[in-house]
């Protein structure tokens, strides 16, 4: 079964869209709020909260560095007695 080119959701057997670019390119839709969003709205999957993309980028980001840096602030010296 294929996955939504826009939220990334499977695509259950006799429903959603398929729509063929003029260059052999072929997208994916589970819905019409995802065929709206890519084409008329134009957003980008990146940078919309509910699709698997953002939540993936979204997750790589937050547990890289900025975990590390908060540790880091909270972490007081001790002084040697």
């Amino acid at each position: 079964m294929p996955k939504c080119s826009f939220c990334g959701e499977q695509i259950e057997r006799g429903t959603g869209k398929m729509f063929v670019y003029v260059s052999g390119k072929i997208d994916y839709f589970c819905t019409n709020k995802c065929e709206k969003n890519l084409f008329k709205l134009k957003h980008k999957p990146l940078q919309t909260k509910w699709t698997a993309k953002y939540r993936e980028e979204h997750a790589r980001m937050g547990s890289s560095g900025n975990s590390d840096a908060k540790i880091a602030k909270n972490v007081q010296a001790v002084p040697e007695a």
